[in-house]
Order: structure tokens, then sequence, then C-alpha cells
């Protein structure tokens, strides 16, 4: 239900353009690359950092599952 919600929210075809003027306005077309190239490595960085965690997990999960296997044999 929230997510209809949610989807109701987000901006159309039109509002889309009218915020990248904005942001064009605002930062200037120069800055504009340097604002992109810092949102991907920040987004590569939280990718790399969320599989990180993952391994993280699954490693302590098998370790956490190896005793018993020791045991089972």
């Amino acid at each position: 239900m929230t997510n209809l919600l949610l989807l109701g929210f987000l901006p159309s075809g039109s509002e889309w353009i009218i915020i990248a003027v904005i942001i064009l306005l605002l930062f200037g077309g120069k800055k504009i690359p340097e604002l992109m190239k810092g949102l991907g490595k920040g987004v590569k960085s939280f990718k790399e950092g969320v599989n990180e965690a993952k391994e993280e997990i699954n490693k302590a999960k098998d370790d956490i599952d190896a005793p018993a296997d020791k045991d089972k044999k």
C-alpha cells in the first residue's frame, strides 16, 4: 500500500526537465560532470561495502555451521 502512495509523489516527465534546469542553474555546466563523477564513485563505494558485508556474514555463517558439520561425522 505504501509503495502505491510513494509512486504518486515521483516526478513525471516534465517535472524531470524542470529539476534538470534548476540543477543546471545552481551548479553550472562545468560542475555537473564533476558531481556525477563523485556520485558514481560514491555508489561504487557503497556497493563494495555492501558486498564486503555480505561476504563477512556468509563467512561467519560458514564458521558457525562448520563445527556442527564436524559433530555429525
